[in-house]
């Protein structure tokens, strides 16, 4: 997110505070331009009951918090905590957002109430430069409960930093690419995040470039990254512990490739079948990627 001339979300802009759903989008609509930077922060609980459309210079709706043909906006929880209760973000034909200090839960795609297909945060068509920062999403199961994924990326999403987030009990943790002909997603890091009791997609990876270092991964139980159909990874001293299949082309013979150092694998399983390509027993590279930025392994 610090390339393509950057990501400060509403840095230098208005600042206004939220509790409902409706009050963040009123504070969207009441911007001066679809531009003008604004810096939102949220506490209390965020839910159907309290979110409605609003019209004006934006567009909004009352099932999710939709950033849609908007830019430069920071949405941050308070330190007295800011739930999003089985309603999603969505972010589509927008640019320059951060989300921050978040907690979403039990976003649903089927049953009731249904929310952003299902998904935690979820961007798609034309998204740029975003930060998701130190946020809490989880689920309580899988695709049979309901629910889809955690982060999902498609349609041309692109520099994008995913950092110090705590991803937990998921079906899915998130993808870059939704189909083999969605080939456009690419150029994202994944830093210092923390997933746990999460099934597979860390990320599912198709065509793109992304990095991940400094990630701890503790009871996957299908698969974790799955570069696939030419999508590359490059996994520096990430720690997986209690998983299956951390890394490798999963559950198709169109092979994506990794770049692999420092990474500690704890009571991990290495399972290969016709269409399980792990990167294991013994880890090694298929592919060289050199990153574009500057960062600090730990």
């Amino acid at each position: 997110a610090t390339l393509n001339g950057g990501t400060t979300g509403g840095e230098g802009g208005a600042i206004v505070y939220a509790t409902t759903g409706t009050e963040i989008n009123q504070a969207m609509c009441d911007r001066a331009t679809d531009d003008t930077p604004l810096t939102i922060y949220v506490s209390g609980v965020i839910n159907h009951g309290n979110t409605e459309k609003v019209s004006g210079s934006c567009d909004t709706t009352g099932d999710e918090i939709q950033f849609k043909k908007v830019k430069n906006i920071s949405l941050i929880g308070t330190n007295e905590g800011a739930l999003f209760d089985e309603i999603g973000i969505h972010l589509r034909e927008t640019s320059n957002i951060i989300i921050r200090n978040v907690h979403v839960r039990n976003v649903k795609k089927s049953g009731s109430p249904i929310s952003n297909g299902g998904d935690a945060i979820g961007m798609e068509t034309n998204v740029h430069n975003i930060w998701i920062d130190h946020n809490e999403l989880e689920a309580s199961g899988g695709e049979k409960d309901g629910y889809d994924s955690l982060i999902d990326m498609k349609a041309t999403t692109q520099y994008v930093t995913v950092s110090y987030n705590y991803l937990h009990h998921s079906g899915r943790g998130g993808l870059m690419g939704s189909s083999d002909s969605d080939t456009e997603n690419t150029f994202v890091t994944f830093h210092h995040n923390r997933y746990e009791d999460i099934d597979s997609r860390l990320p599912l990876l198709r065509h793109g470039i992304a990095h991940a270092y400094n990630n701890y991964y503790d009871n996957i139980s299908k698969s974790g990254m799955n570069p696939r159909i030419g999508g590359s990874i490059k996994a520096e001293n990430n720690h997986f512990a209690n998983a299956q299949n951390p890394i490798g082309t999963f559950y198709t013979d169109d092979m994506g490739f990794w770049d692999l150092s420092g990474n500690i694998f704890e009571n991990v399983t290495w399972l290969s079948d016709a269409t399980n390509h792990p990167a294991g027993p013994n880890p090694i590279s298929t592919t060289s990627i050199s990153i574009p930025y500057s960062y600090q392994l730990d």
